[in-house]
C-alpha cells in the first residue's frame, strides 16, 4: 500500500522580509504572506519613511507577526541571514516587500517539496503588474559570457546560434505548464528547506545587494540541491519600488556584486587577461548608468523648481 504524501502546511512555514523603506507596499506584502504561513518576520534595515510603523500599527497585536530593527542597513543578504537565525520552521520563504502573493503562492510552492526529491529551493512566477513574466524569476546561472552577451545586445542572435548567444533570463522562452529544474530563482521570492541551508551554509554577507541570491543558487547546486521554478505560484513583484530613490547607489552595489560572483565562481574558468576585460566592461557599464541617473536628477531637480 502507498504512503500518503503529506504536504507540508502554513505550521512549517516562515516568512522572512527585509524592510527598507518600502512605503504602504511593506503592509500589503505582511497581509498576503500572514495567510499562508506560521510566522512572518519583517527584518528591517533602518527605514525612515514609516513603513514599518505603518505594519506595526496594523499587525503588531497578530501573534503570527514579528519584527527585528537592525538599527543600520545591513544589506540585504545580513538583513536575509538575521530572519534565516530567528525562524524554527523546516521552511523558509524570503520575499520582498514590494511583493504581492497571489492565492494558493505559497501552498502550490511548498508542495514541491513534498512531491519530488531532493529539492532545496523553489521560486515561484514573477509578474509585472501588467501581468507580464518579469525577467530573472528563471534563469540560467549569468556567467561572464553570458552577461556580455545581454549588455552587448548579442543575445538577438541567440535564435540562430543559441549555444553561443544565448540570455540566461528565460522568461521568453514559453511558459512550462509544471514544476520545472532551473539553474537560478529571484531572492524576490526564494523558498528553501532548512535541512538543505544547514548543508550549503547562509547567505553570503560580502554581498551587500544583488547578486547574493544568485551565490545561493550556485552554492545549492554546488551541493546537489535542486532548484525548482513553478509557473503557477504567481507573485506580483513592483520591480524597483523600494529602490527606485536611491538608483546610483543601488548600481554601484549591483556592479560590485558583479564582481564578487564573477570573481568567487569563474574565476579559475577565465584567464586573467579576460577577467581583466569583464572587470571593464562591468565597471563601464556602471560608470554609462551612474551618468544617466545624474543627468535624470539634474533636469528633475530643475523641473522642480
Amino acid at each position: 500500500m502507498t504512503t500518503p504524501v503529506v504536504l507540508p502546511g502554513r505550521d512549517d512555514l516562515s516568512v522572512v522580509i527585509v524592510n527598507y523603506n518600502a512605503g504602504s507596499l511593506l503592509t500589503e506584502c505582511v497581509r498576503g504572506a500572514l495567510a499562508g504561513s506560521r510566522k512572518v518576520l519583517v527584518v528591517d534595515n533602518d527605514s525612515t519613511d514609516g513603513s514599518l510603523v505603518e505594519c506595526e500599527r496594523e499587525f503588531g497585536s497578530d501573534p503570527y507577526f514579528g519584527c527585528i530593527r537592525n538599527g543600520y542597513n545591513a544589506g540585504f543578504a545580513a538583513a536575509c541571514n538575521v530572519g534565516l537565525r530567528a525562524c524554527s520552521t523546516e521552511y523558509i520563504l524570503f520575499l520582498n516587500p514590494d511583493c504581492s502573493l497571489e492565492a494558493g503562492a505559497i501552498a502550490r510552492m511548498l508542495e514541491v517539496f513534498a512531491e519530488q526529491s531532493h529539492v532545496g529551493m523553489v521560486g515561484g512566477l514573477l509578474l509585472n503588474e501588467d501581468g507580464s513574466e518579469q525577467g530573472g524569476g528563471r534563469r540560467a546561472v549569468p556567467t561572464p559570457w553570458r552577461s556580455l552577451v545581454r549588455m552587448t545586445g548579442l543575445s538577438r542572435f541567440s535564435s540562430r546560434w543559441p549555444k553561443l548567444f544565448f540570455d540566461f533570463y528565460l522568461h521568453k522562452q514559453p511558459l512550462p505548464l509544471a514544476p520545472i529544474d532551473v539553474e537560478a530563482i529571484s531572492g524576490a521570492c526564494m523558498l528553501v528547506s532548512k535541512t538543505a541551508v544547514d548543508d550549503v551554509g547562509n547567505w553570503d554577507e560580502g554581498y551587500f545587494l544583488h547578486c547574493e541570491d544568485l551565490d545561493w543558487c550556485m552554492r545549492f547546486r554546488q551541493r546537489e540541491w535542486r532548484i525548482v521554478f513553478v509557473p503557477t505560484a504567481r507573485v506580483v513583484h513592483a520591480l524597483g519600488a523600494c529602490s527606485r530613490n536611491r538608483p546610483i547607489f543601488v548600481e554601484w552595489h549591483k556592479h560590485r556584486g558583479m564582481m564578487r560572483f564573477y570573481r568567487k565562481f569563474f574565476r579559475h574558468q577565465y584567464p586573467g587577461l579576460l577577467m581583466w576585460i569583464v572587470a571593464v566592461g562591468v565597471w563601464t557599464r556602471f560608470a554609462l548608468l551612474a551618468s544617466v541617473h545624474f543627468i535624470r536628477g539634474l533636469r528633475g531637480r530643475v523641473g522642480d523648481r
